[in-house]
């Protein structure tokens, strides 16, 4: 027969899983967003299905920076149930992350048991761990993770991680042979979950601190700590390798000349102070934290938390004996965040909220053990009944605000267009925001005659902002002969093309713009040139056999009968080799 506490431990598991799922419902209304999702999912078909092809490019490819197979793998799953149906794969997204809340929960209930053992009531430890759990499963910074169908390897990876934390627990708990099969359990998940993504790299160094608080396992020897953990350390540091790799493959890793030692160092600090914040005040949430053009360490932006940084983490140190739990909280989340912080930077970002998935584990079990001292102390005695109903409610209203914010944060990702307009209000001088949102507008479905331009003044604020940022011309280009305004939209194509000139749609574009003017004879060595970088780009392909059939045509009626032949023979070349490809312009 189930015991009890049993039942009430199941009880808790489903309210964390269904109140998550309610949460998040407004997201399974979502679409595939301009925000590497069409790069990802509608421009590419080597995932579209568990064929032994699809499989094999899975566990290959390191498409967009990141080795992520499995995640893949379940992206594979959805197109083989459901096609490209954005609600089949939001919907994964979600219970993912419900699972995940529900491994959070019992990882919670076994950290906030050593913490205070034989203390209190065992309830006051079970609805601790609900409070952490719903802390972090309602959060608004995990919308991010969860509303943007791409970012499945988030919550994929952290349903592996916190199961092999669960498991690790389970294991050092004793020394029996069913803890040998859990410690098993655990280096396996922890092998998923570097290859769902690699976010999870640090977990072998948050087992040490939990050695520290709350395990206090530090009598059994470091030597003996560090030793049970070597096959975790083994695959942590593979998975740091292998994350690296798939950046370098993929995107450009930002150099320490463009970026220097003191600019990464305060972006360390801004990274360490940014996540705790936004996990007390969820406010102002983007999608894009844009990397500013400078990083001046003197400015009130970095000078602030590089000093906060500093004063809480001495503050925490002084208080260590009486508050041990907030610096394992903080020391955790920096931990968690190092990776992602600086000390490696790819992208445009200083920041993202899906950062926060792992590192605010250890706040939201923060906010459980308040909770738990709560009703320990009302069952004592040391509170009122009143002031103890008071707390309880106070604990219903913060999980139901959080709620309430994920739900309307939800919303905001339902499609590009309302999801960069809210990020240009939020940010007015991101250059992305303004650049993503005209492309929404542009390749929206409900397109209209006035949508070009008014694309084009989003690419122009984008532009004013940042300049240097070659896309932006493409885009701007791309809205401007949309309007038939081809002599404008030369010029920044013919800017994109000096800024980028190994990148295939600079001459390609241009190219298909003297295609549009019948300046065919420009036009053919363009495109040739950008059909030898990609052979796969199909528009490029078209209008290249369009342009050569055209000035063929043109050729002989100038008598050229010998260089026509050659034109029209290069023409059946041209359209009768090489599958479809790129097409669309960059988002970003």
């Amino acid at each position: 027969m189930t015991s009890r506490p049993s039942c009430r431990v199941l009880v808790l598991a489903l309210l964390v899983a269904a109140v998550t799922v309610a949460s998040f419902w407004p997201a399974l209304d979502g679409q595939f967003l301009n925000w590497d999702d069409d790069e990802n999912f509608l421009r590419n078909e080597s995932y579209r299905g568990l064929g032994s092809a699809q499989l094999r490019w899975m566990l290959t490819t390191s498409l967009m920076g990141h080795y992520i197979p499995l995640t893949w793998v379940t992206f594979g799953l959805n197109y083989a149930l459901s096609g490209l149906e954005p609600r089949g794969y939001l919907a994964v997204n979600v219970l993912l992350h419900a699972l995940a809340a529900v491994f959070w929960f019992l990882v919670a209930r076994r950290l906030l048991a050593a913490a205070s053992p034989g203390r209190g009531p065992g309830y006051a430890v079970d609805l601790g761990a609900a409070f952490a759990a719903l802390v972090f499963a309602v959060h608004p910074l995990r919308v991010e993770s969860v509303a943007w169908i791409t970012e499945r390897r988030d919550v994929l990876s952290g349903v592996w991680y916190l199961l092999a934390a669960w498991a690790w627990l389970r294991a050092v708990a004793g020394g029996s042979r069913t803890h040998r099969g859990y410690y098993a359990l655990s280096v396996g998940a922890f092998a998923a979950g570097l290859l769902s993504k690699a976010s999870g790299v640090m977990l072998p160094a948050a087992f040490l601190l939990l050695d520290v608080y709350p395990l206090r396992r530090l009598g059994l020897g470091l030597r003996r700590l560090i030793g049970e953990k070597l096959p975790h350390l083994v695959l942590g540091a593979a998975g740091a390798v292998v994350a690296l790799w798939a950046v370098r493959q993929s995107t450009a890793v930002t150099s320490y000349e463009v970026l220097g030692f003191v600019a990464r160092v305060v972006m360390i600090a801004y990274s360490l102070v940014f996540y705790p914040w936004k996990f007390l005040w969820p406010v102002g949430l983007s999608p894009m934290y844009e990397l500013p053009a400078r990083v001046d360490p003197w400015a009130p932006r970095f000078f602030v938390p590089s000093i906060a940084c500093v004063a809480v983490t001495v503050a925490l140190v002084a208080l260590r004996r009486r508050c041990p739990g907030a610096l394992t909280a903080w020391v955790y989340a920096a931990l968690m965040i190092l990776p992602v912080s600086g000390i490696v930077h790819a992208g445009f970002q200083l920041a993202h909220d899906r950062y926060s998935y792992l590192s605010g584990l250890g706040f939201a079990l923060l906010a459980g053990g308040l909770f738990a001292s709560v009703l320990r102390a009302r069952a004592e005695g040391w509170l009122t009944p009143r002031l103890g109903a008071l707390l309880n409610v106070t604990a219903f209203v913060i999980v139901f605000a959080l709620a309430a914010d994920t739900w309307r944060q939800s919303k905001l990702w339902h499609d590009s267009e309302t999801l960069w307009a809210w990020a240009v209000d939020v940010d007015p001088d991101c250059a992305i925001c303004y650049n993503n949102l005209g492309s929404a507008i542009i390749h929206s479905p409900a397109r209209t005659s006035s949508s070009a331009a008014l694309a084009e003044a989003e690419f122009r604020k984008a532009l004013a902002l940042r300049p240097d940022r070659p896309t932006f011309y493409h885009n701007l280009g791309g809205a401007l002969a949309l309007q038939g305004r081809y002599a404008e939209a030369e010029v920044p194509l013919r800017e994109f093309m000096r800024l980028s000139p190994q990148v295939p749609e600079a001459p390609g574009r241009l190219g298909m713009l003297y295609v549009d003017q019948a300046r065919y004879e420009e036009a053919i060595p363009l495109l040739r040139q950008a059909l030898q970088m990609e052979p796969r780009f199909a528009a490029v392909r078209s209008d290249l056999a369009r342009a050569l059939q055209q000035e063929a045509e043109a050729l002989r009626g100038r008598g050229q009968r010998a260089e026509a032949n050659t034109l029209e023979a290069e023409v059946a070349t041209v359209q009768g080799s090489g599958p479809g490809g790129p097409g669309a312009p960059p988002s970003r």
